[in-house]
């Protein structure tokens, strides 16, 4: 008796629409479930080699919550490739300009650093408010962490 190895085809792969209620979530846990999803690790068909995840819409970014002294602690730096070009801003700060950012920082650090993860990451979809433009797509709510 021989057993094979199941892999999914382009073909097998049924991809499904989330929208997720960021409002009083904390951000690391709700990134890691957000993170599970993009890979499709709830799905039966999951192989790490392969793209196999659904879309992942959230609202109210802007009213995540993060727990101990991280607002102020936590910094977010980029270079502009320049001498002395270090930018640093605290998670306070980048909450208050660009909420968005911050969960997208927080899901891309949990996914696969390659072709795939740069993938992943573009079926993620962050809003700050309470509504988004995919209703066409007809998402299906999805409760984490309640």
């Amino acid at each position: 008796m021989r057993i094979k190895t199941y892999t999914p085809t382009e073909g097998d792969i049924q991809r499904e629409w989330f929208v997720v209620d960021a409002k009083d979530q904390t951000l690391g846990r709700l990134a890691t479930q957000i993170a599970a999803i993009l890979r499709g690790k709830h799905k039966p068909t999951f192989a790490p080699h392969m793209d196999v995840g659904d879309y992942v819409i959230v609202i109210n970014c802007d009213k995540i919550r993060v727990t101990g002294n991280k607002l102020d602690e936590k910094m977010y730096h980029r270079h502009s490739g320049y001498p002395g070009g270090l930018t640093s801003i605290s998670l306070r700060d980048q909450l208050q300009r660009h909420p968005e950012r911050v969960l997208h920082a927080a899901v891309r650090g949990m996914l696969p650093k390659n072709k795939l993860g740069r993938k992943m990451i573009k079926k993620l979809k962050l809003y700050t408010g309470n509504s988004h433009p995919h209703d066409a797509q007809q998402p299906k709510p999805l409760e984490i962490g309640r």
